[in-house]
């Protein structure tokens, strides 16, 4: 459980250190990718909490996800809509939910009470 966090601290770090920028054009789609990174990595702990935890659905949700987003945004530059406003929500929605669910089982797990629990 704890891989997935230590990789995205290390990431971050990584990132904030390196003088790296990403071209102007690109960086609404870095960030629709990002978005539904994020999103599946926390699906991905919400599942291993769950005792669910796939990793054949995890890395085929990881790269699908990211790379449908990131055609969405394009898609939608092309065509000259805010297509990826789509992504957005639709990620943003599933991250808050697994962020929340996530909360309740450590909740649960910490007082040992199945209240919390899904």
């Amino acid at each position: 459980m704890w891989l997935p966090i230590i990789g995205l601290i290390i990431g971050v770090f990584l990132g904030f250190s390196s003088e790296i920028t990403v071209p102007v054009e690109y960086r609404s789609y870095l960030s629709i990718a990002v978005l539904a990174a994020l999103d599946t990595i926390f699906g991905g702990i919400r599942s291993y909490l769950e005792n669910v935890f796939d990793i054949k659905v995890f890395m085929s949700g990881f790269f699908f996800n990211t790379l449908l987003a990131a055609g969405l945004a394009f898609l939608g530059v092309y065509m000259g809509i805010d297509l990826y406003l789509a992504a957005i929500f639709a990620f943003g929605v599933r991250l808050f939910n697994n962020l929340a669910v996530i909360r309740r089982i450590m909740i649960g797990r910490w007082f040992n009470d199945d209240t919390y629990r899904k």
